[in-house]
């Protein structure tokens, strides 16, 4: 059995893992999931660490899975672990660097261009959070999940990324090849250049977590196999 450290994005919680959480208890993983402190306007992303460190009471055998800007979490989660760590999982995640803001995230990867070059061939899509980020969700589920976003504080966003470098445990990366706020070609480039791997790929916008929750357990749990062996 392998533990699952489960980071929502910018404006989530744990709510947004709830149809995750149940398929990896089947699955015979132990999944922890919270809403980190986001909105407290004092607090960085270390501090969101931390509570996510704190909830992990100790357990061993920890994959780290961040989604969107969790991605900019989880490798801080999994440094302050140290050897409690088996990898960081990224799931249409923003893998930071050293120094970067999450606002210099976005410049940095060019996510302005990818968004223009996606819209070029294949024409832009609707406009509106629900279209960008929950377009394959079950209607009442992504209203659900609409009424349930928060505002992260502008402090945390701000703040340089704190580490010196990522911690030295094995990545993993999936992308969302229906993503409409990361696209596909942008994730693929972002995660050669940065974790020197090759993403792995499902169908799907970027929620996975909601709309094809079995899909992305078995995903999840698929990463624990390797990370478990070394």
């Amino acid at each position: 059995m392998s533990t699952f450290a489960l980071v929502h994005g910018g404006g989530g919680g744990a709510w947004d893992w709830h149809l995750v959480q149940p398929e990896l208890l089947t699955l015979g993983h132990d999944p922890v999931a919270i809403d980190l402190p986001i909105e407290e306007p004092a607090a960085t992303l270390g501090d969101h660490a931390e509570a996510m460190v704190a909830a992990l009471d100790g357990r061993d055998d920890v994959l780290v899975v961040g989604h969107s800007l969790g991605g900019m979490v989880a490798p801080l989660v999994a440094a302050r672990l140290g050897a409690r760590a088996s990898a960081v999982l990224y799931v249409a995640g923003m893998v930071p660097r050293p120094g970067e803001s999450f606002g210099g995230w976005w410049e940095a990867v060019d996510h302005a261009g990818a968004i223009a070059e996606r819209d070029a061939h294949e024409g832009a899509p609707p406009a509106g959070d629900l279209e960008t980020f929950l377009q394959d969700v079950e209607p009442s589920l992504a209203h659900e999940a609409l009424g349930r976003a928060r505002d992260p504080h502008a402090h945390a966003l701000s703040l340089p990324w704190p580490l010196e470098r990522l911690p030295d445990v094995p990545a993993r990366s999936l992308l969302c090849r229906h993503d409409r706020m990361f696209p596909p070609d942008l994730m693929r480039r972002v995660t050669r250049d940065r974790l020197g791997i090759e993403p792995d790929e499902m169908d799907g916008g970027h929620m996975p977590m909601l709309a094809r929750p079995v899909e992305l357990a078995a995903w999840l749990a698929g990463c624990a196999v390797p990370a478990a062996g070394g």
